[in-house]
């Protein structure tokens, strides 16, 4: 390397460097450097001081208390968790006092000034090391709150600003400075972390609704959620001096997607709608489609329905066969269905009393209703090896999965049945034989 001669980075920061050191070299020789240094010290000493005595006054005041979880209890819970900036904030303020008192008195306040800027930088740090907790808002505190507090507290915020101001990206037809695309970066990540955010609080909000059908939470927590990203992408575009004009382009070619590639997903999105409004179904619903899927709905997306099967497989339905083909909605948010077990008895049974003691037995099982009909034992039929009965219960939801009634309805019936001395059949057969010599055959030699 040339280092009559160096690169122009290196010869910037070689100046920045002695500028620096000039400046450090008058600090030190100057009696109102040291008169600022000494009111750094003292500004962050009664900080300590302030902050030590009433920190602890100020966390008793903010606690909620023991049990409450409404909104005010968690907005006193947030502000507690910022008690750790109480200390540089408040050195951060009293060094801003002793600066204007400085600059009164000796008509500048660089050193004091520096220190101010400093405090700032470990409130910053302490806010993106300790307070937040956000993945996201951790990652942008680390990349872009510390670096320009650490720039801003060293006075080179503005020549950098300056430089990525004109630095010119070209892009096609279109150019932009790397300032610009770094604040779109930024304020894009931070508005819609703001508006998932947002999302995610009114979802849960509507979803606590119970006064509202299954079907009208779903509805709102989708209109709500276009609204809010609508609501962001229009802060977006506004803050980056965007015109909604010059996206006529991109709607038009939008439009032209729709109507040719994205017909289907237009299709399954109007569904979608239109199901959220009927309420034909949705989540929790057990539904069995003319194709032959059949679960629980557990999510309803703009696109599609995800069914969960009572073996824990998901199935993804689009919107669009709800409302083109049959469906058979079993729960409807759990509704009451009814079933029936079939069994039999032997010939010798009095079957008279056979009604009264399985309707007994299976009106005591939690599972089983009372309403719309208790249980209801029916004769059947005469058949080959028995008398065979049926019992039609009355359960909530569908008789599947961790919900499922038949078996403890047929352990009911079996040890009612054993109770009371009543025989269940077993296929029986009755074979006559008949000699050969009677029936005029020989068998072979």
């Amino acid at each position: 390397m040339d280092w009559d001669h160096p690169p122009a980075v290196i010869a910037q920061g070689v100046d920045l460097a002695l500028r620096g050191w000039d400046l450090a070299k008058g600090w030190l020789s100057s009696p109102a450097a040291w008169s600022q240094f000494a009111l750094i010290i003292a500004a962050y000493l009664l900080a300590f001081l302030l902050a030590r005595k009433f920190r602890p006054a100020l966390a008793r005041l903010l606690a909620p208390p023991p049990g409450q979880d409404n909104i005010i209890a968690r907005i006193r819970q947030t502000l507690l968790l910022f008690m750790p900036l109480i200390l540089p904030l408040l050195a951060y303020g009293l060094t801003g006092m002793g600066e204007s008192l400085t600059r009164s008195i000796f008509g500048s306040g660089a050193v004091i000034a520096f220190g101010k800027r400093v405090f700032l930088f470990l409130a910053v740090r302490i806010l993106v090391r300790d307070i937040l907790r956000d993945p996201f808002l951790k990652l942008i505190g680390r990349y872009v709150l510390i670096p320009v507090a650490a720039l801003y507290a060293l006075g080179l915020l503005e020549p950098v600003t300056a430089k990525l101001a004109t630095t010119i990206v070209p892009l096609g037809n279109m150019s932009f400075d790397l300032l610009w695309l770094i604040k779109a970066i930024v304020a894009g990540g931070i508005v819609f972390w703001l508006g998932r955010w947002s999302n995610d609080r009114t979802g849960q909000y509507i979803q606590t609704q119970a006064e509202m059908r299954p079907a009208t939470r779903q509805l709102a927590a989708k209109a709500a959620e276009i609204a809010i990203f609508g609501v962001a992408f229009l802060v977006l575009m506004n803050y980056l001096g965007i015109s909604l004009t010059s996206l006529a382009v991109l709607g038009g070619a939008i439009g032209v997607g729709l109507g040719f590639g994205l017909q289907k997903i237009a299709s399954n999105f109007i569904s979608g709608v239109i199901l959220l409004l009927e309420g034909q179904a949705t989540v929790g619903d057990y539904v069995e489609l003319d194709g032959g899927e059949a679960g629980t709905i557990v999510k309803m997306t703009a696109r599609a329905a995800i069914l969960e099967t009572v073996d824990g497989r998901w199935i993804v339905v689009p919107n669009e066969d709800f409302i083109t083909t049959r469906v058979v909605n079993y729960s409807d948010q759990g509704s009451a269905n009814r079933y029936e077990v079939e069994f039999s008895v032997s010939y010798g049974t009095d079957i008279n009393i056979v009604p009264e003691i399985i309707q007994e037995a299976v009106g005591r099982l939690p599972q089983v209703l009372d309403k719309p009909e208790p249980p209801d034992c029916e004769l059947r039929k005469f058949g080959d090896s028995g008398i065979e009965f049926v019992v039609e219960f009355w359960i909530n939801g569908i008789d599947e999965g961790a919900n499922k009634a038949s078996p403890d309805v047929l352990f009911a019936i079996w040890n009612a049945l054993k109770a009371h001395d009543i025989e269940i059949p077993f296929p029986q057969r009755v074979v006559h034989h008949v000699g050969l010599e009677k029936a005029g055959l020989t068998p072979a030699a």
